[in-house]
């Protein structure tokens, strides 16, 4: 990008300085082909062909027509607009990022900052931002419905548990434990020290999480064991997130303490999409995503749940992540605008957290690109060729999922889709759950 355009992005842009860039004929034209059909009603479909001129503009080094089309899109967004107003004033601070190479200093063209805020939340605070739309709940009831019936009779039961939530699933799971006609089995929870470094970032530590949940576990007189898998090297606010080969070197039977007769479980929420799936980042024969599946497989454990959001932004095409960015992101948007004030503080800091994504898909690329998600179907197709196989969710699972969505916003449903479970919101897919076995119990 040349050092003119971030000087001029850099700067606020005025409609006095807009009509002295319009003599150019070639970027009137542009120009007048990124307006055209939008006058006199700024829709989703109008904003999603601004953002890609914008984008295309960016891509082919044009600064005049990027800073024309990004001051019409100011004149859109608003952070307490309607739903398509906000999702636009997100996009174009990614956008800015992005063109200026000031990251993560945002910037507005009508003078005002657009924050992007790193929050940390307290514990009570991580409940609510969970129970608020069914986007992580929905994945915590089909994995611990699957989880609980593959454990059945099983009474040693060993979770290693990657995700972004804090451990949020477990309460629930522990619960149901201990209600089991036969018993609680003995659980042991293993959890590594990093996460990546984003949204939900709790105010206290992975220890202290671990011993919240042996209190609640010990009041349901379920017998509890917290484990974290230390790595000396690395820090929870590792910029990094986490160490990938250090992790692979944690992830043996002799490591973990694997006992002969427990049952061991791996769940993944939210957890794949930021293990590379570039070849050129790794000097393995696989990608980061690949290696780490072919390890849990190795470690055979009795279930392996994966949950994500089911959309796919690992493109290289600037252009088609934002297009594929903007036709799933409006989901969220569009969920809080049924229950939310417009200036709800709740509301306002989990649209920041998806702004957060969206920043990430938009302003950056190479290794700092860690928003790399896949669709759910793109997800089944590599599971199957790593060497595992589907498990089926039952009816039992199906109802409680049901349940569940009748606590929320009549927009949500669910639906089957190949080997998965998928949350929708409108009859859009949101997020997927699947369940997976190795082969090697296929063939036992």
């Amino acid at each position: 990008m040349k050092a003119e355009l971030r000087t001029n992005i850099a700067t606020s842009i005025n409609p006095l300085q807009t009509s002295s860039l319009l003599n150019s004929n070639q970027t009137q034209t542009s120009l007048s082909g990124a307006l055209r059909g939008c006058l006199g009603s700024i829709d989703g479909a109008c904003i999603e062909k601004l953002l890609l001129h914008c984008a295309s503009a960016l891509e082919s080094n044009d600064e005049t027509l990027a800073q024309q089309v990004m001051w019409v899109l100011n004149n859109v967004a608003s952070l307490v607009g309607d739903p398509n107003q906000r999702l636009t004033s997100w996009f174009l601070r990614a956008l800015i990022s992005r063109a200026s190479k000031v990251c993560p200093a945002a910037m507005n063209f009508d003078g005002s900052n657009t924050i992007l805020r790193r929050r940390q939340m307290s514990v009570t605070e991580l409940a609510g931002y969970v129970d608020l739309i069914p986007w992580h709940r929905f994945g915590f009831c089909a994995s611990n419905s699957a989880i609980f019936k593959a454990i059945e009779g099983y009474p040693k039961v060993h979770i290693l548990d990657f995700s972004i939530t804090h451990c949020m699933q477990w309460p629930t799971l522990i619960d149901a434990l201990a209600k089991r006609p036969e018993g609680p089995p003995s659980l042991k929870i293993t959890v590594p020290l990093t996460r990546p470094q984003v949204p939900p970032l709790l105010n206290v530590t992975t220890e202290e999480v671990g011993l919240r949940l042996s209190n609640f576990a010990k009041f349901k007189d379920v017998p509890f064991e917290f484990n974290v898998i230390d790595d000396p090297s690395a820090t929870e606010s590792s910029a990094a997130g986490f160490q990938f080969e250090s992790l692979l070197n944690h992830l043996s039977t002799s490591v973990l303490n694997l006992d002969d007769d427990e049952a061991l479980v791996i769940n993944c929420q939210n957890w794949l999409r930021y293990l590379s799936d570039d070849l050129k980042e790794t000097t393995r024969d696989s990608s980061a995503r690949d290696t780490f599946l072919n390890t849990v497989k190795r470690l055979n454990p009795r279930i392996v749940t994966i949950v994500d959001e089911d959309c796919d932004l690992n493109a290289s095409s600037l252009t088609s992540r934002i297009a594929t960015c903007f036709n799933y992101l409006w989901i969220p948007f569009d969920a809080f605008e049924t229950f939310l004030p417009k200036d709800s503080c709740q509301r306002i800091d989990y649209e920041s957290d998806i702004g957060h994504k969206i920043e990430n898909v938009i302003s950056y690329e190479g290794s700092q690109r860690i928003e790399r998600l896949e669709s759910g179907i793109k997800l089944t197709q590599r599971m199957k060729k790593a060497g595992f196989s589907c498990v089926e969710f039952c009816e039992e699972t199906v109802r409680e999922v049901k349940f569940l969505l009748d606590e929320h916003a009549s927009g949500w449903g669910m639906k089957r889709e190949e080997d998965m479970l998928v949350l929708t919101w409108k009859g859009h897919n949101s997020v997927f759950a699947t369940a997976w076995i190795p082969n090697i119990y296929l063939e036992d």
